[in-house]
């Protein structure tokens, strides 16, 4: 056609495919590409073309962009997998437990995502729409609690059917914050403020008077249930550094269970009653805060050596809820890289 020029075809933008995993490198540094076969069978050929290494330098008045991906690692091969990532802020997952499906909080909403992926989909909590990454899944299967500050502006623990619904108040005070269900589903056990201290609770699930379970000075945080309903394990600062400490369900008998360089948070306990997940930040960092050089590490409930499963970049939001597999195999975890346009 006279007159007709073709385009050159537009490259399409670049994003990110996945989770990050940051690296010490040091000179002299060599940088390849590289191709294999899924099969072992097969020999695969690959051709590479117009490949560059650049070094882009960030603007001063430039805004990194967080990207999250929600993961997966097993814990006997600690092999790491994507689920879903994401430009949108995401926390906390849960499993549900038939092992189809995860939980997580995004924008104050909690959303449902296939296990095998596809697109988030929220769930209906009525009036509370300022959930923050404290919930869980009942035993059963059956119930949702979370925390949610839509009320009052102070994160309060809330009740409501799996499948979406009204949400039912369980806490009269705040803050609260949702932690763990007790096997049989009668109990929440959760971290609360009360006259500026801050300790672990419990309160039936169907609401009432709430019970204090610890009392020494310093944060007492992060209470989840052994699968036997013998112990509750949580984190606590009593000593001036973070560690794991677990006590009977009715406070008794509070006892250490890490004495190590890191500050240790949110121990989830595995269904099958074998394996103890949790968080671990560098001994610098005060608090849980997000966006830190963090290690997911497993040890074994009955003692014994603990294992590094993952090194990341995350902190707050990557495991503050139970986020243990039904078969106990894996933990879904989220982690974070902050990018530059």
């Amino acid at each position: 056609m006279p007159g007709w020029q073709q385009s050159a075809p537009t490259a399409p933008a670049l994003k990110p495919s996945g989770a990050f995993q940051r690296l010490s490198l040091k000179d002299p540094l060599f940088v390849g590409l590289g191709v294999c076969a899924h099969d072992d069978s097969k020999l695969e050929k690959a051709h590479f073309t117009e490949v560059m290494l650049r070094t882009d330098s960030a603007q001063s008045n430039e805004k990194p962009v967080l990207h999250c991906t929600l993961e997966t690692v097993a814990i006997s091969s600690k092999d790491r997998r994507v689920i879903y990532h994401s430009r949108d802020h995401l926390e906390a997952p849960n499993w549900s437990r038939d092992g189809r499906f995860l939980l997580f909080n995004s924008g104050g909403r909690i959303y449902r995502l296939p296990l095998e992926g596809g697109k988030p989909v929220p769930l209906d909590t009525g009036f509370a729409v300022h959930c923050n990454n404290d919930h869980g899944i009942s035993p059963d299967g059956k119930l949702l609690a979370f925390s949610d500050q839509s009320r009052g502006n102070k994160s309060l623990i809330y009740v409501l059917p799996l499948t979406g619904g009204a949400p039912r108040q369980i806490t009269a005070a705040g803050p609260s914050y949702w932690h763990g269900w007790s096997p049989d589903n009668s109990l929440l056990a959760y971290c609360a403020e009360r006259n500026g201290e801050f300790d672990v609770y419990t309160i039936a699930a169907e609401g009432g008077e709430e019970k204090r379970l610890t009392d020494a000075k310093g944060l007492d945080d992060g209470p989840d249930y052994t699968a036997d309903g013998h112990w509750i394990y949580f984190n606590s600062e009593r000593t001036g550094v973070m560690q794991i400490w677990r006590m009977k369900p009715d406070g008794s008998q509070q006892e250490q269970v890490t004495a190590d360089e890191f500050n240790n948070w949110f121990p989830h306990p595995s269904p099958d009653g074998r394996w103890l997940v949790f968080l671990s930040y560098d001994k610098g960092v005060t608090g849980h805060p997000a966006n830190q050089s963090v290690r997911l590490r497993l040890m074994p409930l009955a003692g014994g050596p603990i294992q590094e499963l993952a090194r990341l970049f995350g902190g707050q939001g990557t495991i503050n809820v139970p986020s243990w597999s039904p078969d106990s195999r894996q933990i879904a975890f989220v982690s974070y890289e902050l990018l530059h346009p």
